[in-house]
C-alpha cells in the first residue's frame, strides 16, 4: 500500500516556484500555486526534461528544454489534454509537504 512520504518543508517552496525531489524512487516535481501544493512527474513527455526546473506561471509549468507546458494541478499538457504526466496526491502536515506515489 502506498504511503505519504515527507519531501520538504512548505516554507522551502515559495508561491510561484517549483522544486525537484525524489519520492520513493520516483522523480517528482513539486509546485506551490498560491499556497496550494501539487506534485507531478518531473519528466517531460517530449524529451525527458526536468519539469521541476521549468518556468512556472499560475498553475502551469513550461519545460526548460523545449517549452512543452503542463498544468501542475493534474499533469495535463495544455495543448493536448490526452498527453499527461503522472500527478500525485499531496498534503501538508505540521508545515511539511507529504507526497503519495503508487508502488
Amino acid at each position: 500500500m502506498s504511503e505519504f512520504t515527507r519531501v520538504m518543508s512548505a516554507a522551502d517552496l515559495p508561491p510561484g516556484q517549483g522544486r525537484e525531489a525524489n519520492v520513493a524512487g520516483r522523480a517528482v516535481a513539486l509546485f506551490n500555486v498560491e499556497g496550494r501544493f501539487y506534485a507531478i512527474s518531473n519528466t517531460c513527455l517530449h524529451r525527458g526534461g526536468p519539469l521541476g526546473q521549468g518556468y512556472v506561471e499560475k498553475d502551469t509549468v513550461m519545460c526548460p528544454w523545449h517549452a512543452w507546458t503542463f498544468n501542475v494541478t493534474n499533469g495535463e499538457n495544455v495543448v493536448n489534454a490526452e498527453m499527461k504526466v503522472a500527478s500525485y496526491e499531496v498534503k501538508v502536515e505540521e508545515g511539511q509537504i507529504l507526497v503519495k506515489v503508487p508502488e
